[in-house]
């Protein structure tokens, strides 16, 4: 029997809906806590990842295939290369805006690679996004004592594409930084200084004056 092209996407969507909750920060750290390197971790949650999400993508020996919407594949290979190797390993699935977010490493540095499914675009970001209530933006946080862009910056997501929208540099002092939405204009920064410092939170609506707001090409 043929179905319908429209009916036969939404139901490959059915799954993801119902799994698609992220691992916790005790999950990450149980699974992590033994791995070898940044890498290594990221093959841990991938393979707890695809047992919650077992439609969503698959792993092929060096390449992770993910399910496109409606149809098709995107194949990111993972490189041996000992100066410009990459690994990529599946993270997570932001149902509000039908993305996977890949864990991204290169030699000892990581980020994230956020693919979106209905083009098979792909963005760089920094650190895990974390989706505003309304569906409009991204926020990541990438704030340490070095090799970092110590920043907080806020994206705008449209149907192709992640731009970055806002950006805001903290104080040198802080060591540590981690930003969540209190509501679609308004985001909680939790905040550490120094090493093993105290922590804080501020609060901070995306109309402050002390945002760099980025012009647009």
């Amino acid at each position: 029997m043929r179905y319908p092209r429209a009916l036969i996407a939404t139901l490959a969507l059915l799954p993801l809906a119902a799994h698609c909750a992220p691992l916790s920060n005790a999950e990450i750290e149980q699974l992590c806590g033994q791995a070898e390197d940044a890498a290594h971790c990221g093959r841990l949650v991938e393979e707890a990842q695809l047992k919650r999400l077992p439609n969503l993508a698959r792993r092929d020996g060096s390449a992770l295939v993910i399910s496109l919407y409606p149809s098709g594949v995107a194949t990111l290979t993972d490189s041996d290369d000992p100066v410009t190797g990459r690994s990529y390993s599946l993270w997570d699935y932001l149902d509000g805006i039908n993305a996977v977010l890949l864990y991204t490493t290169i030699g000892d540095n990581t980020s994230f690679t956020l693919v979106l499914r209905t083009s098979n675009r792909r963005f760089e970001l920094p650190t895990e996004p974390q989706l505003s209530p309304d569906r409009q933006r991204l926020v990541t946080a990438d704030v340490c004592g070095a090799r970092c862009t110590h920043e907080i910056a806020v994206w705008r997501v449209s149907k192709d594409a992640i731009v970055k929208e806002l950006a805001w540099s903290p104080d040198r002092s802080w060591s540590d930084a981690s930003a969540r939405w209190k509501d679609a204009e308004t985001l909680a920064i939790e905040y550490s200084r120094g090493n093993g410092g105290d922590s804080a939170t501020l609060e901070r609506k995306l109309s402050d004056t002390a945002w760099k707001r980025i012009a647009r090409p």
